[in-house]
């Protein structure tokens, strides 16, 4: 076989795993859908659930997920934009460099229930906190911390290094090159990296089942460190009740809820990727 026929090969290989790969996406939504479709209404997302979900709506479960979302951006976004900042800019030693992004890769391999375990163990039982929301944004927020700071950090670091040498040459000092010259230049990178951190950190489960959240009788807290519902949860509540068929509905159109939301953040993210290329 000569090289045309092996190129030829390669490339319809990795044509069949994209197909395939878009062939199960597509398959997966819509058997959601079509599960889900059923029991979607406006009643549905603005009552709240009662008999452990077999009846009523999704109402304090959105905005419990909703709330622990936008609580760990406001948490994570900070502290990942300047780890970004520090490595590009400040970090030049390429021994550290590197072994930086091996901790960052590690924490992001880390399978989610360890994140869980750690905020049992430190914040419920050594810290004594109880179940708080609050805590579970914490471990949502460290969760997200390895995406936002390496999508953050490609972005500045993407920078041409004319733009540095410009704002230098203009008399900027340097937290006002980074301010006013390296910052928005790179704020949709960071944006990116967020937007992919909050559509994965919408649907864990695992981290914030013991520490945050409750399965039933909750609405929205009144303070730091009380449990909230969230749909994840949720859906796992009802998927225990398999057997009642009012229960089995609403776990589908939870899921359906879940998935369009987690698109949403996925869509802004591929838009604002897209943008940024263009």
């Amino acid at each position: 076989m000569n090289r045309a026929i092996y190129n030829r090969l390669f490339k319809r290989c990795i044509q069949v795993s994209t197909w395939l790969a878009l062939a199960l996406l597509v398959f997966l939504f819509f058997v959601i859908f079509l599960n889900g479709i059923k029991g979607l209404s406006l009643d549905f997302l603005f009552e709240e659930s009662k008999q452990f979900g077999a009846s009523g709506g999704i109402l304090y479960q959105i905005i419990g997920s909703l709330l622990l979302v936008f609580t760990s951006i406001l948490l994570s976004f900070p502290i990942a934009l300047g780890t970004a900042i520090y490595k590009s800019e400040y970090l030049k030693d390429l021994r550290f460099q590197k072994l930086t992004d091996i901790l960052l890769y590690v924490l992001n391999g880390i399978p989610s229930v360890i994140f869980g375990l750690f905020g049992l163990i430190f914040f419920v039982n050594y810290l004594n906190t109880g179940i708080s929301w609050f805590v579970g944004s914490i471990i949502l927020a460290i969760m997200m911390l390895p995406t936002i700071i390496l999508s953050s950090y490609r972005a500045i670091d993407r920078i041409p290094e004319t733009y540095r040498e410009h704002a230098l040459g203009l008399g900027l000092s340097k937290w006002q090159t980074i301010m006013y010259a390296l910052l928005p230049q790179s704020f949709k990178g960071a944006l990116t990296g967020l937007l992919l951190a909050m559509a994965r950190a919408i649907g864990e489960t695992a981290p914030i089942m013991f520490i945050a959240t409750a399965f039933s009788g909750v609405r929205y807290p009144t303070s730091l460190f009380e449990p909230i519902s969230t749909l994840p949860t949720h859906i796992l509540a009802l998927s225990q009740q398999a057997t009642n068929q009012n229960a089995l509905n609403n776990a589908w159109a939870a899921s359906l809820v879940l998935v369009c939301i987690v698109m949403v953040f996925s869509i802004s993210a591929l838009v604002i990727r897209h943008r940024i290329k263009s």
